[in-house]
């Protein structure tokens, strides 16, 4: 298939709108996403192809649109639902946590929850403690919730044609940070199947496991522990839940070595997850223990110094794979 080179937002606006092609019962709803073309511009000129009984702009309360798409999902329709950004969605979480996440069981079976709610997560420059959460931990905890979080304008697009097929609600966190963000993208259909994690680097010294934006900082280190002789395997999840341990537990046993960088706060995070099952399952192979990146645990600060103090990079990074090596700084 030929490629051509896109953005992050027009990827998942070809999803969106390839899949609202293909099946009538598939919309969206959200604050901006029609008139406005979206507030981040992910949904521009989808009101002009498909109109505002598809394109539905919502008044500022994400709980009660959540609750309608909720409902519609229940009746057989397929809503795609964008928080502008997911911290808006902890007004929602009753509706996502206690509704969309147990319906399937709480009915017996009889209600599916075929919804996808998507939008801008973790930190994006000054916008200051309330507005610079990671949520992949909180939702993961979530039994009945997928949680989808592409690095790429390749990996958003197939993955969030996946969440729309799927049958369950699925959460997908993107950044406003990557919304420019061009990649390849091929011209033809294809969907990334959920749950299966892709190695964005081959290295035999040590496995770097990362998701989300969090990846472009995993991958910076690898390349300059690359100029120092050490070759990093670079794990991107692409889903967080349902995770792919077989991916990460067949990379550790070829390099012995373990570093998660995960944006999301130390307590209960990812990489507690990850590391916990590596040396469950690995860790005869493991020469050193595994060591996590996280944000700083505290809420994230609004000065710009203290911002970078905060989040994972990669001379942390760096550092906490030579630690791993016991390689001398």
């Amino acid at each position: 298939k030929s490629m051509r080179t896109i953005q992050f937002r027009e990827a998942l606006n070809e999803a969106m709108s390839e899949e609202m092609r293909r099946d009538p019962n598939v919309f969206l709803m959200g604050e901006e996403v029609a008139e406005y073309d979206g507030a981040y511009k992910v949904s521009k000129g989808m009101l002009a192809e498909f109109g505002p009984e598809r394109i539905i702009d919502t008044p500022i309360s994400e709980l009660g649109f959540t609750g309608i798409g909720v409902g519609a999902a229940m009746n057989g329709l397929r809503p795609i639902v964008e928080f502008m950004t997911w911290n808006f969605a902890i007004l929602a979480a009753d509706q996502i946590i206690n509704h969309a996440a147990k319906m399937l069981q709480m009915s017996g079976g009889q209600f599916h929850i075929p919804i996808v709610f998507r939008g801008g997560n973790g930190h994006a420059g000054q916008l200051a403690a309330t507005h610079s959460q990671s949520f992949e931990a909180m939702y993961a905890n979530v039994p009945g919730l997928k949680v989808v979080t592409p690095s790429n304008p390749y990996d958003a697009k197939g993955l969030l044609k996946a969440a729309i097929r799927d049958e369950d609600p699925v959460l997908v966190m993107e950044s406003e940070r990557m919304y420019g963000d061009k990649g390849e993208v091929p011209d033809g259909e294809y969907l990334i199947p959920i749950g299966v994690a892709d190695i964005k680097r081959e290295g035999t010294d040590v496995t770097i496991v990362s998701f989300g934006k969090m990846m472009k900082e995993a991958l910076a280190a690898a390349e300059e522990l690359a100029k120092e002789g050490v070759e990093a395997e670079v794990i991107d999840l692409r889903t967080i839940r349902p995770m792919d341990h077989g991916a990460i537990l067949k990379s550790v046993r070829k390099t012995n070595r373990c570093v998660v960088v995960d944006e999301n706060w130390p307590v209960a995070s990812i990489a507690s997850e990850v590391a916990y099952r590596v040396q469950k399952d690995a860790f005869d192979f493991l020469d050193a223990p595994v060591l996590r990146i996280n944000q700083a645990d505290t809420p994230l600060p609004f000065s710009p110094p203290l911002i970078e103090a905060s989040i994972p990079n990669p001379a942390r990074i760096i550092a906490a794979v030579k630690e791993v090596m016991y390689l001398r700084k």
